[in-house]
């Protein structure tokens, strides 16, 4: 199948931007796209204070969190088809603008019903700087690169999510309010960050159109509603979507890691309080695995540049290997020695020497490193085929698709694990119950990584045709 798309071709412009301000502009998108994760991370931590404030339940606020990933996984789709047909540096800064002035109105929320209609404002806006975000830092990197950027793209998504719950809880413990209004002055600061970069064009970063952008053409193919059916006839598009179904149903269900390892210390005999610093901690540290995701990104460039199949079979063979792993993690003993009753600074002093102390500790670190690094690849790759096999105009719109469905499996994931718990509980006392429904959750990791397999066997086609799209596209000019 031949990729088409409509739009009048390639016409003169002239822009420039040395390496300097091209990195500058790499950067600051980076740092954007951490930023609008920190705003997401922001309100868990502090449903205990707001929900004071407001005199409403814990479980309403999480109903605001629930209704904020919806609103801003649908805004982004009509955020990233207006971004594929329109300049996006101005969208991304009314983006920016937007989730500042939600976060701000958050903090000035008098009420639950204020509060809620501050974060759906804040949502809306975050749909902007991921999809379009995604689309203007493609047109940016070269395709022998790109697992490698991509990879520092997402790792800074998670950075920024723990930023996030870090800055709520030690900023917000006195006041609630305070986290709100410090992450609206540096949506600002990021809206006047953008004024400075570089005017990047679309397509710029392929090596078939280089040479008429660097006489002063510029590609001006933008998406139609008519591109639509052909993005999802697309082979290596639909299994790209289709994917993040059974992987975010997965990885959704491992927010109940800190669960486990909480119900693992009470099981010892560690008081409650006790116990939830030991999971929050033990958790955070097997977090630390995600970092390796950027030599994902390196071994799918280098597997690339050998075979057009090589970034699907990385994150097809780094999922499959990250199940056992997995599955030692959560049944392995682990033997938790800390001082009961002690101070957050004392138990996770205690939980850090325990690493090199306690040989079940440390093989558990170690178990837990690997697994997610190997499941990180998942996601650099992820990014990079998106950008392989979609000529620049339908990027944005199919990241978009596919963080749509993202979303939809790890909702998916994070609510029915629950639900398995306690249907597990009659068989499998705590923590086992955790462990074995954990273990159930990650099977859901075979279907992805054959989807990847498959993707692998359609991407070259794929990959072949934007190719020549551009090369023809390049000629008409």
């Amino acid at each position: 199948m031949t990729v088409t798309s409509g739009g009048p071709g390639l016409r003169p412009h002239g822009r420039g931007g040395g390496p300097a301000h091209r990195l500058y502009s790499v950067v600051v998108f980076v740092l954007l796209a951490s930023l609008d994760n920190v705003a997401i991370g922001l309100v868990p931590p502090l449903y205990g204070p707001i929900s004071d404030a407001f005199d409403v339940s814990g479980r309403l606020l999480g109903v605001v969190t629930a209704v904020s990933f919806l609103v801003s996984a649908v805004a982004a789709v009509g955020w990233a088809y207006v971004g594929d047909r329109t300049n996006r540096k101005p969208l991304l800064m009314v983006g920016t603008l937007l989730w500042a002035a939600g976060t701000g109105g958050s903090a000035l929320a008098g009420g639950y019903l204020t509060f809620l209609a501050a974060q759906l404002v804040a949502a809306v806006g975050l749909g902007a700087v991921g999809s379009v975000g995604f689309s203007v830092v493609t047109d940016l990197i070269s395709p022998t690169r790109r697992g490698l950027v991509m990879s520092f793209w997402g790792l800074s998504q998670g950075v920024g999510t723990l930023a996030g719950t870090l800055v709520g809880g030690l900023l917000g413990a006195a006041d609630w309010r305070r986290p709100f209004l410090l992450l609206t002055g540096v949506g600002l600061v990021a809206t006047l960050a953008y004024l400075f970069t570089y005017d990047i064009r679309r397509g710029q970063s392929e090596p078939e159109l280089a040479g008429r952008l660097d006489a002063g053409a510029e590609y001006d193919y933008r998406i139609s509603r008519a591109d639509l059916p052909r993005i999802l006839a697309r082979r290596t598009n639909r299994w790209l979507i289709l994917q993040g179904l059974t992987a975010q149903a997965a990885f959704g269900s491992l927010v109940w890691l800190p669960v486990l390892f909480a119900e693992r210390a009470e099981a010892q005999g560690y008081s409650t309080s006790t116990a939830v610093v030991v999971g929050s901690v033990f958790a955070t540290l097997f977090q630390l695995g995600g970092v390796l995701s950027i030599v994902g990104g390196l071994i799918g460039d280098a597997v690339q540049r050998r075979t057009p199949r090589g970034r699907a079979l990385v994150a097809s063979i780094g999922i499959l290997a990250a199940l056992p792993f997995y599955l030692v993690l959560f049944f392995v003993p682990v033997t938790i020695d800390v001082p009961d009753g002690a101070g957050g600074g004392a138990v996770v002093g205690a939980v850090l020497a325990s690493v090199f102390t306690e040989p079940s500790v440390g093989l558990s670190l170690l178990t837990a490193i690997v697994a997610l690094a190997l499941t990180s690849a998942n996601s650099p790759n992820w990014f990079a085929l998106i950008a392989d096999v979609n000529p620049p105009e339908h990027r944005g719109t199919v990241y978009s698709l596919g963080n749509l469905v993202n979303g939809v499996g790890r909702a998916a994931g994070n609510g029915l694990v629950g639900v398995a718990f306690q249907a597990l509980r009659a068989a499998f006392p705590p923590p086992l119950n955790f462990a074995v429904g954990l273990a159930a959750f990650q099977l859901f990791f075979i279907p992805t990584g054959v989807m990847y397999w498959l993707a692998s066997r359609t991407s070259p086609a794929d990959i072949d045709n934007v190719h020549d799209l551009l090369h023809t596209r390049a000629d008409r000019l």
